[in-house]
């Protein structure tokens, strides 16, 4: 791609996400929104795969479809209670319209069978891009409307933490497993959302850094599947003992980062009397760790088949800079010490 279409694409990307975290009026907030999915649609069919083609058009037409409820949700607003202000959003019925509209804009289960599909179709970077960026914005509206429905976030939470933990126990897609992945974490910030919208942020800041370091390991060993994990042994040693504790912390296990937030959220939910929900959530938790332990079984010990097919990858010396990489790893194995830190933090 053309550098200078690529860093207007980028351009446009950050700015929509930009404007809907400004906003305080619905219109300014969808039309950030609008940008977003505009801005990385020719990111998404750059390679014109018909796969990616595929992606590209089943990903326009669910985001479409949000942006429509939106939209709907938020003129139903201000035709009951006169308010366009994201704030001042009071009556229920459009508030229960946005808040699924913004599940379905994040693939929140029931509303996320498109996800495994579009990213499925994506080449790597781009898949980084729709399961990071690409969450910030709607969770930017989903905390600003403190939605009043408890019943429907605990509901969407629950089901979300099953769905991302059972769909991705049969896969041998890296991106099919990352997606549901994905779909696990966010049922955990939508979980407690209402109760502590700072700790929903503490688990989306950790989710970006893990899922980004997780990404990156897929990309540097060029594995979009489980059988190409085994060659990683020859291609980066160092980075093949690491990752199995990424993974790891992906799945929440102590002394790792992935298990503050969970730790957190599973205490909140007990102090709000919601025991049998933390129980379920921690109990969906060790769906997810299966499949973890599959790839980190797949990547550590297995050998790969010694034919052209199997060798040739990791003969070629790899190219990628590797201090992005660096960075999220360290974050994603060592930031546990500073627990007490974010909870002062949440505390303010």
């Amino acid at each position: 791609m053309n550098p200078y279409i690529l860093a207007t694409l980028l351009f446009g990307l950050g700015l929509g996400t930009t404007i809907t975290f400004a906003s305080s009026h619905w219109l300014l907030a969808w039309m950030g929104l609008e940008m977003n999915t505009l801005a990385i649609i020719p990111l998404m069919a750059q390679h014109h795969h018909p796969r990616a083609v595929e992606a590209t058009t089943k990903y326009f037409l669910t985001q479409a479809t949000g942006a429509a409820m939106i939209l709907f949700a938020s003129t139903t607003n201000a035709w009951l209670t006169g308010q366009w202000d994201i704030q001042q959003m009071s009556h229920p019925l459009p508030i229960t319209l946005v808040t699924l509209a913004l599940a379905l804009k994040v693939g929140l289960a029931p509303l996320h069978s498109w996800l495994p599909e579009v990213l499925q179709g994506l080449d790597l970077t781009t898949g980084l891009f729709l399961s990071t960026w690409q969450k910030l914005a709607p969770f930017a509206l989903l905390i600003q409307i403190q939605p009043t429905n408890s019943t429907l976030l605990i509901m969407l939470g629950l089901v979300s933490t099953l769905v991302g933990g059972w769909g991705g126990l049969n896969q041998t897609q890296l991106r099919k497993i990352l997606a549901y992945s994905s779909i696990a974490h966010l049922g955990w910030m939508v979980l407690v959302l209402q109760f502590s919208p700072s700790l929903t942020l503490l688990t989306l800041f950790t989710y970006l850094i893990m899922t980004f370091s997780t990404f990156l390991v897929f990309k540097l060993n060029n594995s979009t599947n489980i059988n190409a994990l085994a060659t990683s042994w020859a291609k980066a040693p160092a980075l093949t003992s690491l990752t199995p504790l990424v993974l790891l912390s992906l799945g929440g296990l102590p002394p790792l980062t992935g298990f503050m937030p969970k730790w957190l959220i599973l205490q909140e939910l007990t102090k709000q009397d919601l025991a049998s929900t933390a129980t379920i959530a921690a109990l969906t938790a060790l769906l997810s760790l299966y499949f973890y332990l599959r790839l980190t079984y797949a990547m550590t010990l297995t050998m790969s088949p010694n034919n052209t097919t199997g060798t040739t990858p990791w003969r070629l010396p790899s190219t990628q800079t590797t201090l992005p990489l660096t960075i999220s790893t360290t974050a994603t194995l060592l930031l546990l010490p500073l627990t007490p830190a974010a909870v002062a933090l949440l505390t303010l």
